[in-house]
């Protein structure tokens, strides 16, 4: 199945709204929808609105949708140029704005390109240790989702977890979106407390999708303080390709049991 499918995501008779049914398998341990499958739904609305892929798409998360609401996705195109086009995307569950997404999307011709950065050395997907989720859900993303450890470097504040989504054909922008939401777990992995996070926002810069298995998400925590994490998360496919980088900032809070 491609993206649009995984995430569950509906076109409507009219070219400019969406609908997102909240599941499980699209939601957090919490029961409320995982922030990068709501970013990836808009992002999926919007080339699918425009006919255009993303360059980059920040999405501000106002409140919780919950299994079993539906959300919609309203699509606006502010600028409509020649290589690129300027919208957003607000998703919705009836009059509660759940999270607000604008986007830059298109292609340029330019004969020069380069990636001046490189993949950590970390073992291959194989030799790495399954992670399993600390707190056991009976539905949620994790289910779809297959991880292993990669990296864990608490001095340098890194953290890295090769991931694949078994029944995707194909990555995207919008499943680099929902990989990319992952700035909590390596705040869990620094800090000495059981902690819970969620994210405030999550801001993907795409770069350069190539087919790959397997996604390394490298975690990299810049700081915490007053109760908030910082951090970026780069997703490199199996050949050392940078394929995109998501930045984030979210709320940490003592986790107080079930």
């Amino acid at each position: 199945m491609d993206a649009r499918e995984w995430l569950g995501l509906k076109p409507t008779h009219n070219p400019m709204r969406w609908y997102l049914p909240v599941v499980p398998g699209i939601s957090a341990g919490g029961a409320f929808l995982f922030g990068g499958c709501g970013l990836g739904a808009a992002i999926e609305a919007m080339e699918g609105s425009t006919g255009r892929p993303v360059i980059w798409a920040t999405a501000q998360y106002l409140s919780f949708a919950r299994p079993p609401d539906v959300m919609d996705i309203d699509v606006t195109i502010a600028s409509h140029g020649r290589y690129t086009t300027q919208a957003r995307a607000v998703g919705h569950v009836g009059d509660t704005e759940i999270l607000t997404v604008n986007a830059a999307l298109g292609s340029r011709p330019f004969p020069e390109r380069g990636q001046w950065v490189a993949r950590p050395e970390v073992p291959t997907p194989g030799e790495c240790e399954r992670r399993e989720p600390r707190r056991v859900v009976a539905e949620s993303i994790m289910m779809r989702l297959d991880q292993r450890w990669a990296l864990r470097d608490g001095r340098n504040g890194r953290t890295a977890v090769w991931t694949r989504m078994p029944d995707l054909l194909g990555v995207s922008a919008s499943s680099l979106a929902v990989l990319g939401d992952y700035v909590p777990l390596g705040l869990g992995e620094l800090v000495e407390a059981e902690i819970t996070s969620n994210s405030l926002d999550n801001t993907l810069r795409v770069a350069n999708v190539v087919d790959t298995e397997w996604v390394l998400v490298d975690i990299r925590i810049d700081l915490i303080n007053h109760g908030f994490g910082h951090g970026t998360v780069y997703l490199w496919a199996e050949d050392g390709t940078l394929m995109a980088t998501a930045s984030q900032s979210a709320i940490i809070r003592l986790w107080k049991g079930d």
